[in-house]
């Protein structure tokens, strides 16, 4: 892989509202310089979670830097060129997606639904940061990976080991 540019990366869920714009801004933090990323949603819900406010704010971005939108927006000419896309919740996963230009690497990163938590304001705190956890443990392993020497078919297996066995430490078994 050419990594002499930044690569794009982008994070879809359904309504594009909690754990794709937790993902968006985890990347743009954890790999500022090395990787661009963008999140959207088969049916965008058209407004960002509340409660993923503090986790946007830790990784420096304002709730306002985000917004829930369409994964129609990154299937057009003029949509930046994507080098993988992650679906983060099973819906997604499960749906028709549009034809993607470039043929992106993809893989399936599915994590609760933390917008679906009822309870206190602790407990659907605690279920936004353990979904935050999860994704920042996932693109962690997905940035220690050396995309300079694997080849195409090695770096889809790692993509999708990533998703499907990552333990509670979030390393690959």
């Amino acid at each position: 892989m050419d990594t002499s540019k930044p690569f794009n990366v982008l994070f879809l869920c359904t309504g594009n509202s909690a754990r794709s714009v937790m993902a968006e801004a985890l990347m743009n933090k954890e790999g500022a310089g090395r990787f661009k990323a963008y999140s959207a949603g088969s049916m965008p819900t058209g407004r960002v979670n509340p409660h993923v406010r503090p986790i946007v704010e830790i990784c420096g971005f304002q709730l306002t830097d985000f917004r829930s939108k369409s994964w129609d927006e990154f299937a057009k000419p003029e949509a930046p060129p994507l080098d993988f896309i992650f679906t983060v919740c099973d819906n997604a996963a499960g749906e028709v997606c549009p034809i993607w230009p470039g043929q992106p690497m993809t893989a399936h990163w599915g994590v609760p639904d933390p917008a679906a938590a009822e309870g206190s304001e602790a407990q659907i705190g605690a279920a936004f940061a353990q979904a935050a956890r999860l994704l920042g443990n996932r693109i962690r392993l997905f940035l220690s990976l050396p995309l300079e020497s694997l080849d195409r078919m090695s770096l889809q297996t790692k993509l999708r080991e990533i998703g499907e066995r990552v333990d509670q430490a979030g390393s690959v078994q």
